[in-house]
């Protein structure tokens, strides 16, 4: 439903973390601590799943049993920062006010303002990971803070120092000297499945609710295009989730970690049936790698993926669903080096089945540099198996299509296919902000009730190819064209800011 906005408040954001500042994520890394060679992960296994359930008392002390284990794990994150409020004298109507500046601080020449340093408080939770004090939690909810400090389940407050953010899952990492402490063991969340129960613990709503417990079950897996992080493969939960529960933990009915619980969906701001929490493999990885490295490396293969819808699975005469379609292949990239091409069909990546661009993109990433892969692709209707040697992921890798070039609302094409077109030439690149030596031909406008912006083509778009033909002239373009017949699908490949993107319609 399209009034349904999806208040992703970042849990929302920890609650209230620094509300009515701006903030930039912080880059990935340690503040001045050495690196460990391995973390000191839990081992020992919980054996709850088997307990036998005869009697609604059974049933009741197995989620007792669960909750009385994972709680003891669960801490309550507080953080601080302190920013500089401009204060405004309610008398500077009448000129300057010495008493205001008094107690306030002097305003700057020609003003009647000052200046005070404020405090903003920010709470959420977090989970305790390893024996020597290693803490998961949200990015979010540590991010820019000057002081970070936690109180554990036996009322201690301790002093936190942040080891490693990675902005891009919405992850932290911190730290706390205490002894005494008791891990949770992280489980494997590959194997969790639509249905199971889970538990969520935390901190909702402020420090008064600490070490809350809800229960539900597992709504969805691999939940992506959520708006919240660059790489996004949540599970969806039902136990309820509220401000403050941000960073706590996930848990399976064996006492074990299987996600960090980070944003709701929500049309009020409240619980509404609809949580998100970061998969415990995933956050693992990175948890392994800040501890280990200071940062987080990922697989780069080169490429820009997209899904294959109906349309353009018609276009290459594939079902709908079968792999991820290739677009851009960066010059000199692991992709470019191993031979694979634009309209190829990513059919597996290291034997597992590309079901989506979203998954795709997260299989590349989870893999370290310098590490190969096998890609098996579709071409031209002949399978081909590649070995890839990824690289370091350096900037974001151009793995979903470029939005549309911003320019002026374009008038009702009258083309019959809902779109008109022109030779580029240096006139047109220069309006239109385009490469002269992009292609041959520039769509100028788009009819935005035809099939071809529903589709997503717009105007800037540099037509490269036509029904899988590759476009050398203008001349050769409109004989093509001339050839298509109302009804058909037209399948086109165009450069958009320097990605290629494919299009399939009927015109």
């Amino acid at each position: 439903m399209k009034s349904l906005m999806l208040l992703l408040t970042g849990i929302v954001l920890g609650g209230l973390v620094f509300a009515n500042v701006e903030f930039s994520f912080p880059g990935s890394g340690g503040r001045g601590f050495s690196l460990d060679s391995k973390p000191n992960y839990a081992t020992a296994k919980n054996n709850f799943e088997s307990y036998p359930v005869q009697t609604l008392r059974d049933f009741n002390e197995a989620f007792v049993r669960v909750a009385e284990s994972a709680t003891p794990s669960v801490v309550t994150i507080f953080t601080e920062k302190t920013v500089n409020r401009r204060v405004i004298s309610p008398f500077s109507f009448f000129g300057r006010d010495p008493f205001f500046d008094e107690f306030f601080g002097t305003p700057k020449r020609g003003g009647s303002s000052g200046s005070r340093k404020e405090v903003l408080r920010g709470l959420g939770s977090g989970v305790i990971v390893t024996y020597d004090g290693y803490i998961l939690t949200n990015n979010h909810v540590i991010e820019n803070a000057d002081a970070v400090y936690v109180r554990t389940s036996d009322n201690r407050k301790i002093d936190a120092r942040i080891i490693g953010t990675d902005p891009k899952t919405d992850l932290a990492v911190i730290k706390v000297n205490a002894k005494n402490l008791k891990p949770i063991t992280i489980g494997d969340s590959d194997r969790l499945r639509v249905g199971e129960w889970v538990i969520a613990i935390g901190s909702p709503l402020g420090e008064s609710l600490a070490r809350t417990v809800t229960q539900g079950i597992v709504s969805a897996i691999g939940r992506s295009n959520v708006g919240l992080a660059d790489y996004e493969d949540f599970i969806q939960t039902d136990a309820a989730i509220n401000p403050g529960n941000s960073g706590g933990p996930l848990v399976n009915i064996n006492g074990e970690l299987v996600g960090i619980n980070t944003a709701i969906a929500s049309r009020t701001g409240g619980f509404e049936g609809i949580g998100f929490a970061v998969p415990s493999n995933m956050a693992q990885k990175v948890l392994t790698s800040l501890i280990t490295r200071g940062k987080v490396t990922r697989g780069y293969l080169g490429v820009s993926i997209q899904d294959i819808d109906e349309n353009i699975a018609k276009g290459l005469q594939l079902q709908p669903g079968q792999g991820v379609l290739v677009g851009t292949v960066v010059a000199g990239s692991p992709a470019a080096k191993a031979g694979i091409h634009t309209g190829d069909v990513i059919l597996d990546f290291n034997d597992r089945k590309a079901a989506s661009s979203v998954e795709l993109r997260n299989a590349i990433a989870v893999l370290s540099p310098g590490s190969t892969a096998k890609v098996r692709i579709l071409r031209d209707g002949e399978v081909k198996v590649f070995t890839v040697r990824l690289e370091e992921q350096l900037s974001q890798e151009p793995s979903r299509p470029a939005t549309a070039v911003q320019q002026q609302q374009q008038q009702q094409s009258t083309e019959a296919f809902g779109f008109r077109s022109q030779e580029l030439t240096p006139q047109l690149a220069q309006q239109f902000r385009v490469q002269a030596g992009a292609g041959k031909v520039l769509v100028v406008s788009v009819d935005q009730s035809s099939n071809a912006f529903q589709a997503g083509l717009r105007s800037g778009d540099v037509i490269v190819s036509v029904n899988r033909e590759a476009i050398t002239s203008y001349a050769q373009y409109a004989a093509i064209i001339r050839k298509v017949r109302g009804g058909e699908l037209l399948f086109l490949l165009v450069d958009r800011g320097g990605n290629k993107v494919y299009f399939a319609f009927n015109v």
